[in-house]
């Protein structure tokens, strides 16, 4: 039984070691002219906000920790941005029509305001992301202030 336990353990360290071969690629590329920061002015504690708390899923910046390297983590995390970037892309901002981004902005605001983003699995390992109340009423009033921004700039 113990012979059996130990090339279990074997096989299953073996295995841990070939799946460090397979990773996926990564999510990080120069910021674009479509980039929400570079189509916008926003300002300074907007940008530090969604930086920190959504650029890494929302945008083609994500920024890799040691330990996204390790898979499966590195599969979890990857397809935590793929479906991120599937629901709104930050670097393509640019490229989206103006009632979209209108609808973007009130959905960030009540996503804040409801707290399911970021999700909770990312901010188990990135608490620093968590929004508090302050940084929460800062999205909600920047989001509304470019909604009414941009639908006046529709209207027209």
């Amino acid at each position: 039984m113990r012979r059996v336990l130990q090339v279990i353990g074997i096989i299953l360290v073996i295995g841990f070691v070939v799946l460090q071969f397979f990773q996926p690629g990564k999510n990080s590329g120069p910021p674009s002219g479509d980039d929400l920061f570079a189509a916008r002015q926003v300002p300074d504690d907007v940008q530090q906000i969604l930086r920190n708390s959504c650029y890494d899923c929302h945008s083609n910046q994500t920024r890799y920790l040691w330990y996204h390297r390790i898979s499966p983590v590195s599969w979890m995390v990857n397809h935590h941005i793929e479906e991120g970037k599937h629901e709104l892309n930050l670097s393509e901002w640019g490229r989206l029509d103006l009632y979209d981004q209108i609808t973007i902005l009130e959905e960030m605001a009540q996503e804040a305001k409801r707290k399911t983003m970021p999700l909770k699995s990312y901010l188990i390992m990135h608490p620093d992301a968590k929004l508090n109340a302050q940084q929460i009423e800062t999205i909600e009033k920047w989001s509304s202030d470019l909604g009414e921004e941009l639908l006046k700039k529709g209207a027209k």
